[in-house]
C-alpha cells in the first residue's frame, strides 16, 4: 500500500514539475518577438491607413462617375428630343 502511495506521489510531482516547466517556457515573450509585435502593429497601422484612403478614393470616383452618368443620360434625353423635333421639321 505505501508503494502505490509512494509512486502516485512521484507521479503527482513529475505531472506538476512538467506543467510549471510547460507553462514558465510559454510565458514569456522575448525582446525580438516584442519588437517584430511592434513592427507588425506599424505595419497593420498603415495598411489601416492606406485602406481607408483607397476607400475614400473609391467613393469619390463612384461619385463622379454617377455624375458623369446623369450628365449622359441627360445629354441622350436632349439627343433624342433634337432628332424628335429636326423629325418634326422635316416632315
Amino acid at each position: 500500500m505505501k508503494v502505490k502511495t509512494a509512486l502516485r506521489n512521484v507521479i503527482l510531482i513529475a505531472v506538476f514539475a512538467v506543467t510549471v516547466a510547460f507553462l514558465s517556457g510559454c510565458g514569456g515573450v522575448s525582446e525580438t518577438e516584442m519588437t517584430q509585435l511592434k513592427s507588425l502593429r506599424s505595419e497593420v497601422g498603415s495598411l489601416q491607413t492606406q485602406a481607408n484612403s483607397l476607400k475614400a478614393l473609391r467613393s469619390k470616383l463612384t461619385s463622379q462617375i454617377s455624375e458623369k452618368e446623369a450628365k449622359l443620360q441627360k445629354c441622350n434625353k436632349q439627343k433624342e428630343e433634337t432628332k424628335a423635333n429636326l423629325k418634326k421639321l422635316g416632315q
